[in-house]
């Protein structure tokens, strides 16, 4: 069986997918890989401001040269968020180690949503409890907001897009999204289905928001172990 490999949200890590990671790969009979990236969680802070490629870096770069270290070359990506467009970036540049991909809440081009989301995500963390939550999670909590909030924000950015990279990914996918999400539309989900050149199978939740892992867990686990098994018959 392959290994899982989850790739979390931009202000996430380790620690917040809890006993996900866990509990879904005993259910699919998979080996878990879990890792904050770089800035996030207890891993190295940021040094500076984040780029618009940060994100293609991970994928092209951090997680290719991580997977050849453990020497792990068959792997269900799942990815959320931020996490999910690094996984199918990697899928399109590395079909031969990707058995499938699980996408929750993907992001593969900008929507005025999103942006209007996260502006007001940076006004909760300045005013509300947000911040004295997220301490618990991260080494350096304000770069870590600020580095990915920023980039988000920043008008350069607004020009982001992987839709030629979901051209190239030849793997299934199961797309998983939530149908109050705050972050984005089912739009990423018709340019996903539209663009890949694989199968993809859609599971949408109702009272669902952004992390569906979390709002609907039990929904989430048991599919998703489903779907995965369903790679290997």
């Amino acid at each position: 069986m392959p290994v899982l490999v989850f790739l979390h949200e931009g202000l996430g890590s380790v620690g917040l997918w809890r006993d996900f990671p866990a509990a879904l790969a005993e259910r699919a009979g998979c080996g878990a890989l879990a890792y904050s990236r770089y800035g996030n969680g207890f891993s190295m802070p940021l040094s500076g401001a984040r780029e618009p490629r940060y994100m293609h870096d991970e994928a092209l770069v951090t997680l290719p040269e991580l997977l050849a270290k453990l020497g792990i070359k068959d792997i269900v990506l799942f990815g959320h968020s931020d996490g999910a467009s690094i996984a199918l970036i990697y899928a399109a540049e590395h079909p031969e180690f990707v058995r499938g991909l699980v996408l929750e809440a993907p992001h593969v081009f900008v929507e005025d949503l999103s942006i209007r989301s996260i502006a007001a995500l940076k006004t909760a963390y300045e005013t509300t409890g947000l911040r004295e939550r997220m301490v618990r999670y991260h080494t350096d909590v304000d770069r870590t907001f600020y580095g990915w909030n920023d980039i988000w924000l920043a008008p350069v950015f607004r020009d982001w897009n992987i839709e030629a990279y979901v051209e190239r990914v030849t793997a299934p996918i199961l797309v998983v999204q939530g149908l109050n999400d705050e972050y984005g539309t089912l739009g990423q989900l018709e340019s996903i289905a539209h663009r890949a050149g694989a199968p993809v199978d859609r599971l949408l939740l109702a009272n669902c928001g952004h992390a569906p892992h979390r709002d609907r867990a039990a929904i989430v686990e048991t599919a998703t172990a489903a779907w995965i098994v369903s790679l290997s018959s």
